[in-house]
């Protein structure tokens, strides 16, 4: 391996994952919530995280607004 490069010769790009990065968080569902997605999880095939994500993302794409009426 060479001891130095030349930076300026490389041909940058960009990563064509980067839309499809992931942030890692840490949030408290109800268990309800996170049963209801373990049991989807397992007729479907799909980890309940995944499917959690899904969803999540298709309210984003959607642009979805939450309705709430405190009573």
């Amino acid at each position: 391996m060479r001891d130095e490069y030349d930076i300026k010769k490389l041909n940058p790009r960009k990563n064509p994952y980067a839309a499809r990065l992931k942030k890692q968080v840490t949030i408290n569902l109800n268990v309800e919530t996170v049963d209801y997605f373990k049991d989807m999880s397992e007729k479907n095939g799909v980890p309940y995280q995944t499917l959690i994500n899904l969803y999540l993302a298709d309210c984003v794409e959607n642009k979805r607004k939450l309705n709430m009426a405190w009573s």
